[in-house]
């Protein structure tokens, strides 16, 4: 015997069909933000305001358990939202106190509230997690991320290694302030940005509780585990200034950390007022990484730097850490700035002019920099050469010739006002040029964009 259907009135239908979609109403944000060379970097559709890391590290067996709770405002109607995270196990997520469900591709947790978030919403994603942190090797070969050493490790995040350990809105558009503790055994230090505000040992652990008012993207966050000397001190305005050594080189690297003060006083006059709570370094096991970073407060050095390349990191503290690249296409206006530094050190030392410096590169920089004229400052061929020799040194080089075409005076003005007008935010490279000529107005630029910025190849001679 065959059943009829129920007829359900078509009123009915419509009411139902109604409560079935009322309250879908969100879509997920996206699991990149179309970085030209890094595209699956950051996550849409959010903004985080403040990052709260609680950590757990033990050396011997290089396990991390941790927890992180992300504050952030939706910036759209949210049903899902991503977050970057590389390797790690991920125990539990919760959203606002509720369970999410959440699932893993790669670098991105996805992770699905048990509400829709609206535009606008302030909410808070706790995840838990633990494992073995893993390095990250970059496109240009560098390695990043969780770096181990003999008694510890050290975490570097240029350009997008912090994810290896902890989850976040890895991108440099999208900055915010820090709370990191750190558990680890007791003898062991762990220095972060920021400043120190707590320590406490206990049962045979001691926690470092480590605060960062400013805003602070994550590439330069660090975070260095070890056996360290730590010396603090002040500069004569009272700025405070924190320096972790490895035990090995406290003696040899005594005489360049006696510098940051001056550094930091001769960078102001040039620069403007220097942008953070507190200033220092650490000077991290030489074989720990191959490369020194601008890592937020207090650069890190794997090794002894000399005094050009503790100038070089410091003045990234305007150039790169207050204000940021909006994508990593706008390197150069981090390294072209801190390698001009170098330059206008050298000038005010007893060194060569920055115009003997820009000399000399040009007639024969290509001996010692082979890449030098292969590709523009502000357009590196591909993500492997955003740290090239270009985005430095010609960087640098459009940077000497702003000064030629304004001269001494303005020059100073623009950087200056570039600094304190974009602090604390993001800017890109059009911002920049419009800054320029905004601020000398009866110049013309246009040759130094097309020859100098943008153009290919070595430009005529100047």
């Amino acid at each position: 015997m065959s059943r009829s259907a129920p007829v359900v009135p078509t009123v009915l239908l419509a009411l139902t069909l109604t409560a079935c979609t009322t309250g879908v109403h969100g879509t997920p944000g996206g699991p990149g933000l179309r970085d030209p060379y890094f595209p699956k970097a950051g996550n849409g559709g959010y903004d985080v305001t403040h990052y709260d890391l609680n950590l757990t590290y033990t050396p011997d067996d290089r396990h991390l358990t941790a927890t992180t709770t992300i504050t952030a405002r939706a910036t759209k109607d949210l049903s899902a939202f991503d977050l970057d995270l590389e390797g790690l196990d991920v125990g539990s997520v919760t959203v606002d106190g509720e369970r999410a469900r959440w699932n893993r591709t790669g670098q991105e947790l996805t992770v699905r509230p048990h509400d829709d978030l609206d535009d606008g919403d302030t909410f808070r994603t706790t995840v838990r997690y633990s494992g073995t942190p893993e390095t990250i090797t970059d496109p240009d070969g560098s390695e990043e991320g969780w770096l181990p050493t003999g008694d510890g490790a050290l975490a570097l995040g240029e350009p997008t290694g912090s994810m290896a350990w902890f989850p976040g809105n890895h991108h440099p558009s999208d900055k915010a302030s820090y709370d990191i503790d750190v558990t680890v055994p007791e003898g062991v230090q762990a220095v972060s940005n920021g400043e120190l505000t707590d320590q406490s040992t206990r049962d045979g652990r001691t926690t470092y509780h480590w605060h960062t008012p400013e805003p602070m993207a994550s590439y330069v966050t660090a975070l260095a585990i070890g056996t360290y000397d730590i010396h603090r001190s002040t500069t004569a305005d009272g700025l405070p200034v924190y320096t972790a050594v490895t035990p090995e080189q406290a003696e040899a690297s005594r005489t360049v950390l006696a510098r940051i003060p001056e550094v930091i006083e001769w960078a102001e006059y040039n620069f403007g007022p220097y942008p953070f709570a507190s200033t220092g370094a650490v000077i991290a096991p030489a074989d720990a990484a191959g490369y020194a970073l601008e890592t937020q407060n207090r650069p890190v050095f794997p090794g002894i730097p000399d005094t050009e390349l503790l100038v070089h990191e410091l003045v990234h503290q305007w150039y790169g850490n207050s204000v940021t690249p909006r994508t990593w296409r706008d390197m150069w206006l981090n390294e072209g700035f801190a390698t001009y530094a170098e330059w206008l050190w050298q000038e005010d030392h007893g060194g060569d002019t920055a115009q003997e410096t820009f000399d000399a590169l040009y007639d024969h920089g290509e001996d010692d920099h082979e890449d030098l004229w292969s590709f523009p400052p502000a357009d590196p061929t591909s993500a492997a050469h955003i740290s090239d020799n270009p985005v430095y040194l010609r960087g640098a080089m459009v940077l000497h010739k702003i000064r030629q075409t304004v001269g001494d005076d303005t020059f100073y003005d623009i950087v200056q006002g570039w600094a304190a007008t974009h602090r604390h935010g993001n800017a890109d490279t059009d911002d920049f040029t419009a800054y320029v000529e905004e601020m000398a107005p009866d110049e013309d630029f246009g040759a130094v964009w097309e020859a100098w910025l943008y153009g290919d190849g070595k430009p005529e001679r100047p």
